[in-house]
């Protein structure tokens, strides 16, 4: 039997709609939330990625503002920039769009953003208050795999789950949001002796680690839930030929576009697991939504307001 498709986009506009009413009560409140974007230089890919989250503000009716600092910019100005936005308390949250110019100390600028307004949820004291249970910011990614699951009615609480990739942008968030959902994780990578027997185990398999069609069949219990992170471009015949072959719908596309669309895990997946997320339109959604959910959330938590457990913020 095939397995359930979970339809991010569906979900990921139930959150939008559920993020849009809150943020229309704090501003009949006196209080809208402000969302600031800083995009260095003219990346292609990043500027479409700033289009959609200031598009989406504007649907939602979060306040945002764009700022481009030339990408010759440097570590000081860029730091200045970010000093200012910490100091507005009408912006509730700032994102630094990743990745910057060589000349630039990332790390710097992103530990210079104020905890408060992390929206991003990737400043260390963030990463602490996720450890520790606390009430703060977590990142966009990690939040809506667990978004998709709760909403999916997917149990976590006594389910074994395997975590493939230890980034600290997706994996360890990942992890530890299954671990406090009380998952018992384990969490693999590039070392990990035995990979398809490890997981194996799982009942809910998130793959996250950038390569495309990494996870087949034989790494994937029947019935498992699979939650596909990954989003790579598939351009050589021979490695479409692998993923795709008798695929009509998914050849039209590559012959019309030269290239495809592919998460980590090959989509003969779909034939054993019980549930999985499809790319595009499983987890890319949710990132952005629960953006703007941290936006909102971020609005209530800098101003002491009760901030309910996650549903929408």
């Amino acid at each position: 039997m095939a397995a359930v498709v979970l339809d991010g986009t569906k979900i990921a506009a139930t959150i939008r709609a559920e993020v849009a009413a809150d943020a229309a009560a704090l501003t009949a409140a006196g209080v809208r939330p402000g969302l600031a974007v800083v995009l260095v230089g003219h990346n292609p890919a990043s500027e479409i990625y700033v289009r959609g989250k200031v598009k989406s503000c504007e649907e939602i009716g979060i306040y945002s503002e764009k700022h481009t600092p030339s990408e010759n910019v440097s570590t000081e100005d860029l730091l200045e920039l970010i000093a200012d936005l910490n100091r507005r308390d009408e912006i509730d949250g700032i994102l630094v769009q990743l990745p910057l110019p060589s000349q630039v100390d990332a790390k710097k600028i992103l530990m210079a953003v104020d905890p408060g307004k992390d929206v991003d949820g990737f400043h260390p004291v963030n990463v602490g208050f996720l450890s520790t249970q606390r009430p703060g910011l977590v990142p966009c990614t990690p939040a809506g795999v667990i978004e998709i699951l709760k909403r999916s009615g997917i149990p976590v609480a006594g389910q074994e789950a395997v975590v493939v990739g230890r980034s600290d942008i997706v994996g360890k968030p990942v992890a530890m949001l299954l671990l406090n959902a009380n998952a018992t994780v384990t969490v693999c990578h590039s070392k990990t002796r035995n990979l398809p027997e490890v997981c194996r185990r799982a009942d809910i398999l998130v793959a996250a680690l950038g390569r495309a069609g990494l996870i087949t069949r034989n790494f994937v219990k029947a019935g498992a839930a699979v939650i596909d992170v990954g989003m790579n471009k598939v351009t050589e015949r021979a490695e479409f030929d692998r993923l795709f072959a008798g695929n009509a719908k998914r050849e039209e596309a590559f012959r019309a576009r030269g290239s495809v669309l592919v998460g980590d895990v090959h989509p003969e997946v779909a034939e054993i697991a019980g549930a999985i997320t499809p790319v595009p339109g499983g987890v890319g959604p949710l990132t952005i939504a629960m953006l703007m959910a941290n936006t909102v959330r971020a609005a209530k938590l800098r101003r002491g307001s009760r901030v309910p457990e996650l549903s929408s913020t």
